[in-house]
């Protein structure tokens, strides 16, 4: 049976504030009822931004206040629990940002944050710096009772930081602070700790023992996020107005809907969800389609590490992976892969198992985070204003949706041009990533591909008028670009599709940062 209509937000993610407001939530209490029902237990959880951490984190601290009539409706409802009362730590470092020195700042920040939670507690504290008195904090209230301890976004200082010279010391300031956890194991009636990233020697994945990583467990895979039947049960009284606002059927709205904003997988089994905020806004925002995820900005350090160690991003989504991909990171060897599944720009797509264990192949999880995170990209490499990708893009599908094969290079060249000299890397990935990354957008709106052969670059685009296959070279000639794609015969697996194709040959000059010719060959 579809929820009674209620109003939609984004915005607000006090679980207290939805519920009394009328606001619409999704019941993911049956998921929580798994987490409270251990009498003592710490776990952690790792999802993308804008994925419901404070919502789920809010959600908990409602349960231990003893919040009993906020969840009247809900699965947790009518469980067999206690609604016992305990002292709650709600610490969300969500708004933390460095102002000017963060290894001076972060202190004061910690401090800060200890100090207003002690204000709530009506508890003095003594000590002088933050991992004493956050170790203080806990032992007096649990003289109240044991106490529960919710920490969201542990690691914001960390990311907001990671290309600080001082990365090192703001990562030990906090293990101080995370350390006093661990010898308090009696003290805790739970602990829950979310975020982003996982990192090596914060003391959380080291010496917490009994900490519990769930990020990857089946058994919380859909505690956040919608799924499919979710959608469909929550917006059931949208649906239909969706559908005729987007002038489809609603079988094929929600296709659409699953297309865009549908894919990522936290677990082996095949289980999948929607990101919360976008859909959430689509129905907000008049059935419109959008990159809604995008308004939050793409990391800056994972793109500058990109282009610091030439990113081959092609590689990246057709390599398998052991389960080593999921652990967590040392700072000074970050694996890119790595950080862009946990940021949310890649997910399990495939899995396999082998004699040496399960591997795993990643990919976009949908359309959403395909377009936002590649547009960023052709932005960034391009030294393109932010929102000026999608222009240029559009004027790259016209050129060649015309069979105007000049047009297109010459805004391929205005794309180098606009390129500091000094950015310009002699290494052919450079030009490849940048190539890769406009077929990979242009094959949202036409079938076109780049696939790596021999580590070199065999790229088409098929429209309904031709096939054209583009060979990309460095500091040599585009007639010998043209004559790999002979001597190649990539152009065999198109022979017979009764469309006309056009073989051409580019070649990248280093030197003076640009295209300096192109080449078309008649087929043999």
């Amino acid at each position: 049976m579809a929820a009674m209509m209620k109003d939609l937000t984004s915005y607000v993610y006090c679980f207290e504030d939805l519920i009394q407001g009328n606001l619409l939530y999704v019941d993911k209490t049956e998921y929580v009822w798994k987490l409270i029902s251990p009498l003592n237990a710490g776990y952690f959880l790792s999802r993308p931004r804008r994925f419901g951490k404070s919502l789920l984190i809010s959600t908990l601290k409602a349960i231990f206040q003893g919040k009993k009539e906020l969840f009247k409706g809900l699965a947790l409802y009518d469980k067999p629990y206690d609604w016992k009362t305990h002292p709650v730590i709600h610490l969300s470092f969500g708004d933390y940002s460095m102002i000017s020195d963060a290894a001076q700042e972060l202190p004061d920040y910690l401090m800060s944050k200890l100090e207003t939670l002690a204000d709530e507690h009506s508890i003095a504290l003594t000590k002088k710096t933050p991992g004493l008195c956050f170790a203080e904090l806990i032992d007096k209230l649990s003289e109240k009772g044991k106490v529960v301890i919710l920490i969201d976004e542990y690691d914001k200082p960390i990311l907001g930081n990671i290309t600080d010279a001082n990365i090192k010391k703001i990562r030990d300031i906090l293990k101080g602070f995370y350390s006093v956890l661990k010898d308090r194991n009696d003290k805790e009636r739970l602990l829950f700790i979310t975020g982003v990233s996982k990192f090596s020697h914060v003391s959380l994945f080291s010496e917490l023992n009994n900490l519990t990583d769930i990020t990857m467990e089946p058994d919380y895979a859909e505690m956040l996020g919608f799924t499919e039947a979710e959608v469909r049960k929550y917006f059931a009284d949208r649906i239909p107005d969706a559908a005729k606002a987007n002038e489809v059927t609603e079988d094929e709205l929600m296709k659409n809907l699953m297309e865009w904003y549908d894919g990522y997988r936290f677990s082996k089994e095949d289980t999948h969800v929607c990101n919360p905020v976008s859909i959430t806004k689509f129905f907000a925002n008049h059935y419109g389609f959008s990159n809604y995820w995008d308004s939050t900005g793409t990391p800056s350090f994972l793109i500058k590490l990109m282009e610091k160690r030439a990113y081959d991003h092609e590689a990246a989504l057709k390599d398998w992976y052991d389960e080593s991909i999921f652990a967590a990171y040392e700072l000074d060897s970050l694996d890119i892969t790595g950080m862009l599944w946990q940021t949310g720009y890649l997910t399990i797509k495939n899995i396999r198992k082998g004699t040496r264990g399960i591997k795993y192949q990643l990919d976009f999880p949908d359309k959403e985070v395909r377009d936002t995170f590649c547009l960023r990209l052709l932005e960034f490499y391009g030294n393109l204003s932010r929102g000026t990708g999608d222009s240029l893009l559009e004027k790259l599908q016209d050129a060649i949706m015309s069979d105007d094969v000049d047009a297109f290079l010459k805004l391929f060249q205005s794309v180098l041009a606009n390129i500091d000299y000094k950015l310009h890397i002699n290494q052919e990935q450079y030009y490849h990533s940048l190539f890769f990354i406009v077929f990979f957008l242009l094959g949202s709106e036409i079938e076109a591909e780049s696939c790596t052969n021999e580590g070199r670059i065999d790229a088409y685009i098929r429209t309904s008028k031709a096939i054209y296959i583009f060979e990309f070279k460095l500091n040599k000639t585009a007639k010998k670009a043209v004559s790999q794609i002979i001597d190649k015969h990539y152009y065999e697996k198109f022979q017979g599709c009764g469309l006309p194709i056009r073989m051409i040959g580019v070649n990248f000059n280093h030197s003076r940062g640009r295209i300096d010719g192109w080449q078309e060959m008649a087929m043999p």
